[in-house]
């Protein structure tokens, strides 16, 4: 791949993403995949003018060999130097950008009963932290291609062609070209530019339908509004959070889901992947799970807390998207959400509140945000795909239909 590309790529994500402003830190999240791309990211950081950037870097394979030895009790602990990095980003915000690049099978043959118990535990202990930090920071999501996960979606390949061609994607999917910055900011005018129309409608709840069986009403949030691409923390400066992103969402009104809604693309968490599975909803909660691998993972993952079972986000992408138009499967979720119009388990979104910096986080809560220490899409989006919206005076109004807008 181009230097030229790449030194583009981390400009975008660090100006038009994570939009590091003068004198901020930020924290750089990574695998070990890309050591020369994060170097070239850390420097953009620089000449956008932070004044301090780290790295944290993990490693799915020493992540295996910790759940495989140690106990669940040391498992589930924080240690007090880890809370401790916690309290120092609630107090000075750092820009997060987190580039992902896990093996989408790399924790297969761990125990999931005792990684999620560990899991559920540390979060527990680090929610409080996340809370105190919610919508005042700028944050982005974005990736670089790992050996294994590249072999995954180019199986036939040998893996430097297999890596080089997910780069290709990567950058496709993100707008990397002559002026990454300009289309990114068509694209975004775009999305936001869907956003005001459906605010404008008064939308009281959403109708799932398709072919495959999907029949699910979900109810909205009469203070909510539909958010796209990017937002405006707290402190006034606006970011994406993610790269690429083809969805415009809303988190809807905690407890009010009907019905069944079946997955359309495989589910990657925790470095397994949850295959061919439906979801049931009854007054807005999980009733019953089905799927052809890793059901029991899923039943953990729904178990996680009260809020886990319950819907956060309500998520629309057309089917023509450019990442289905890829023809791969990523089978990672920042790439598959945004290929397929999809829901999420678990914790919902303040900032979709309209004047959410007028409300405590409890006040939001209360309003109907869901809250849960797990935030999992899972795609539900296909050819045939319906959405209808159904306004407060009982209107029906065509969203989607056949998979893609409607308007």
């Amino acid at each position: 791949m181009k230097k030229s590309a790449l030194h583009a790529y981390a400009r975008l994500i660090v100006r038009a993403g994570g939009n590091v402003r003068k004198g901020q830190e930020v924290m750089v999240f990574a695998q070990l995949d890309q050591p020369a791309f994060v170097y070239m990211m850390v420097e953009e950081c620089y000449k956008a003018g932070a004044s301090k950037v780290m790295v944290e870097w993990d490693y799915q394979p020493l992540t295996k060999l910790h759940v495989r030895h140690r106990s669940l009790n040391v498992l589930s602990k924080v240690e007090p130097w880890e809370e401790a990095k916690w309290a120092h980003r609630v107090k000075t915000l750092p820009v997060s950008i987190y580039l992902i690049s896990e093996d989408p099978d790399g924790l297969a043959g761990v125990n999931p009963s005792k990684h999620a118990k560990g899991h559920q535990a540390r979060l527990q202990v680090i929610k409080p932290y996340r809370d105190e930090m919610e919508n005042k920071y700028q944050w982005c999501i974005a990736a670089v291609p790992g050996k294994a996960w590249a072999k995954k979606i180019f199986p036939d390949l040998h893996v430097s062609k297999a890596v080089e061609k997910l780069w290709e994607a990567i950058l496709f999917t993100c707008r990397v070209g002559n002026d990454s910055m300009k289309a990114w900011e068509e694209h975004d005018r775009d999305l936001q530019s869907r956003c005001q129309y459906l605010n404008g409608l008064g939308l009281d709840s959403l109708h799932y339908t398709s072919s495959n069986g999907t029949d699910l009403t979900v109810g909205l949030i009469p203070q909510a509004r539909f958010m796209a691409a990017g937002e405006y923390s707290l402190q006034g400066i606006y970011f994406n959070a993610n790269m690429p992103t083809e969805e415009v969402f809303i988190s809807p009104m905690r407890g009010k889901a009907e019905g069944i809604v079946y997955a359309t693309k495989p589910l990657s968490y925790q470095g397994q992947l949850i295959e061919n599975f439906s979801i049931t909803f009854q007054d807005g909660k999980v009733t019953k799970v089905k799927a052809e691998k890793n059901e029991n993972l899923l039943k953990e993952m729904i178990g996680m807390d009260e809020g886990a079972a319950m819907l956060g986000e309500c998520a629309f992408v057309p089917y023509d998207s450019p990442i289905r138009e890829t023809g791969l499967l990523f089978y990672n979720t920042l790439f598959d959400e945004n290929a397929a119009s999809h829901l999420a388990l678990g914790r919902g979104f303040s900032n979709c509140l309209k004047d959410y910096g007028n409300y405590t986080t409890a006040e939001a809560r209360e309003m109907g945000i869901n809250d849960s220490l797990i935030h999992v899409d899972f795609m539900i989006g296909n050819e045939d795909l319906s959405i209808v919206g159904i306004t407060h005076e009982g209107e029906k109004v065509q969203i989607f239909k056949y998979g893609n807008w409607a308007f």
